[in-house]
């Protein structure tokens, strides 16, 4: 399976639409985004991984870049999930302890930092 990605502003922050699966071999497309977009300085982002059926050791690695990037930058990274398999995968990790997750995107980009 492919990996699908589209972003949109909603105010000042910047939300990555996240489909498919995140693996070795899908990663760094999405790392190559998250790049770009705080590199363009987008140091507010919202990833949005409602459509996403699998998530790897190798995409952990490349959200949690991702939220250095953005931490560089007085930033935030902010995850949208309520999928119980992947939310299970950050409870395992800790990452839940380094991630803000919630269960909408509007209430992603409504959160305060």
């Amino acid at each position: 399976m492919d990996l699908s990605l589209s972003t949109e502003t909603l105010g000042d922050r910047t939300v990555v639409r996240v489909g498919g699966e995140i693996d070795v071999y899908t990663a760094p497309k999405l790392r190559e985004q998250l790049v770009e977009l705080v590199n363009d300085g987008s140091y507010h982002l919202v990833v949005d991984m409602e459509r996403v059926d699998f998530l790897d050791s190798t995409g952990l690695g490349v959200l949690v870049g991702g939220l250095k990037r953005v931490r560089a930058h007085e930033g935030s990274l902010r995850l949208v999930c309520n999928q119980e398999r992947i939310l299970k995968i950050f409870r395992i990790t800790g990452l839940t302890k380094v991630f803000p997750i919630h269960t909408s995107v509007d209430e992603a980009v409504s959160a305060t930092d």
